[in-house]
């Protein structure tokens, strides 16, 4: 039979409500500025002209 320890589980009992809700709001944070980078790259990529002509329609 395994050994449970007993203070590992206290430990998650206890740490858990505290790291689970900051990982997620890091995440979400982290999550939106990396989606506005690339939307920001992409403006960027699509306003900017990169030296290549367009057609347009006269």
């Amino acid at each position: 039979m395994r050994n449970v320890r007993l203070y590992m589980i206290f430990q998650w009992v206890v740490f858990l409500p505290i790291i689970l809700p900051l990982c997620l709001i890091y995440g979400a944070i982290r999550g939106a500025m990396q989606m506005a980078e690339r939307v920001m790259d992409q403006l960027v990529a699509d306003v900017i002209p990169n030296g290549k002509p367009h057609p347009t329609v006269d």
